[in-house]
């Protein structure tokens, strides 16, 4: 009897049958954390890779509705609404885990009124982000479900109108605020800032409908401001680190105005013990001087590391709160003086600070200076020769004119004035930069 041969098992299994779907089986966890690094519309296409991430986008917790995940190759308005409007209403109606984050800020969006509905069915869920921003047409008015967020940590909105119903009583989780190009009047803004018990970061930039900023914020830590307004306080915000102010217009503040009392630089810093980064821009400097501007400030900027004051040279209040500045910050490690050349053009000659303002001063922990937007003039170069006469730790100092419309010579001759100074450190650097 003839034995048949058997065939052989093969050894090894198709190579398609053994080579695992790697994208498929990858844990969950990851999948999310790859899908958190995509825009919406990228993460929503992975759809097709495997019955596994099919629906894992719907659970996306953060949903960003930009330029860069809405795609509208369009110019009829009517047209990139509708589309707009058709994407953000089916990923909403998709959605099956909780949104924590919800941005929407296309470029070519609207205030519609279908915002009204996105926004009523968010403040249904534990919502902890919101970011709006409107670029186009009038300010959107925020209907009133905003204020049910109460779960918001962070809310950013960009050419809104805010009126807030009398029954709002804040955010109570609210860390963090960005607001701009916002309408709001005097009261709502107060009451705003107020009731958010826990705010750390209040940014506000291009208001209307209020001018005074007052700000009663305990547990704030940093402060953006830049705007039109006639006056600045702080109550209780004593944890205050980081401030960058800048007042857009010269409203032609009079000292006279408050003689005698205790003047706006005195009553700025009482409630800021614990500056560290200080940014006076635009024509905020010119604010401070309002009233009695004093030798130093009665209590010291200890904490300070960082000044950036935008001023004019030429007018004798403005250098006298930056001498007030300078002398009341004793632990200051880095100086920025940002000349505005549009003023100290119009004013070529104005009284100067007597020597005695200049008094001995030493900068123990200067060590970075920067001087831009300079012309040459005597005022600019006393500033200078003051810091470096009393700044022995000095390590550069950056000076860079603002134009060269004085001429290559004057140019020439501010350079050998600034070499002939007298350093306090020895390894002090003098860095000129062409304008």
């Amino acid at each position: 009897m003839s034995s048949m041969k058997q065939r052989e098992p093969p050894k090894f299994l198709c190579k398609l049958e053994m080579e695992v779907d790697k994208i498929s089986n990858l844990p969950g966890h990851i999948i999310d954390k790859i899908l958190s690094h995509m825009s919406l519309r990228d993460a929503v296409r992975t759809s097709v890779l495997s019955s596994k991430w099919r629906y894992k986008w719907d659970t996306l917790p953060h949903l960003i509705f930009d330029n860069q995940s809405v795609l509208v190759s369009s110019q009829d308005q009517t047209l990139i609404k509708n589309k707009l409007v058709n994407i953000v209403d089916h990923v909403l109606l998709l959605h099956s885990g909780p949104i924590q984050k919800f941005k929407l800020s296309h470029r070519d969006l609207q205030g519609v009124s279908d915002i009204d509905r996105w926004i009523l069915f968010l403040s249904r869920g534990a919502l902890k982000e919101f970011v709006l921003e409107i670029w186009k047409g009038h300010r959107y008015k925020l209907p009133s479900s905003t204020y049910f967020c109460q779960d918001l940590i962070h809310l950013e909105l960009f050419n809104c109108l805010l009126r807030p119903p009398a029954t709002f009583d804040g955010f109570k989780n609210l860390k963090s605020i960005d607001l701009q190009h916002i309408t709001m009047d005097q009261d709502a803004f107060e009451h705003l800032i107020s009731s958010c018990p826990l705010l750390e970061r209040l940014t506000l930039m291009n208001f209307d409908g209020f001018t005074n900023l007052n700000i009663h914020a305990p547990n704030l830590l940093f402060f953006d401001i830049g705007g039109v307004f006639e006056n600045v306080s702080f109550q209780d915000t004593f944890q205050l680190a980081v401030v960058s102010i800048g007042l857009y217009t010269n409203t032609g503040f009079d000292r006279n105005l408050t003689f005698g009392s205790a003047g706006n630089l005195i009553k700025f810093f009482a409630h800021l013990p614990r500056i560290q980064r200080l940014e006076v821009q635009s024509y905020f400097l010119k604010y401070l001087t309002a009233g009695k501007v004093p030798g130093r400030l009665p209590t010291p900027c200890i904490e300070l590391s960082f000044l950036s004051l935008r001023i004019n040279f030429n007018d004798v209040e403005e250098s006298l709160a930056a001498l007030c500045l300078l002398r009341s910050s004793p632990n200051l490690q880095e100086l920025e003086m940002l000349a505005r050349p549009e003023e100290q053009s119009a004013m070529r000659i104005s009284a100067n600070i007597v020597e005695e303002d200049y008094e001995n001063c030493p900068f123990n922990q200067l060590r970075f200076v920067k001087i831009a937007g300079i012309s040459g003039l005597r005022q600019e170069l006393n500033f200078i020769k003051f810091l470096l006469a009393n700044s022995p730790v000095l390590e550069k100092m950056t000076v860079k004119p603002g134009s060269t419309d004085g001429g290559w010579e004057l140019l020439k001759e501010l350079m050998k004035e600034l070499l002939r100074f007298r350093r306090a450190s020895v390894q002090a650097q003098i860095i000129y930069l062409d304008p």
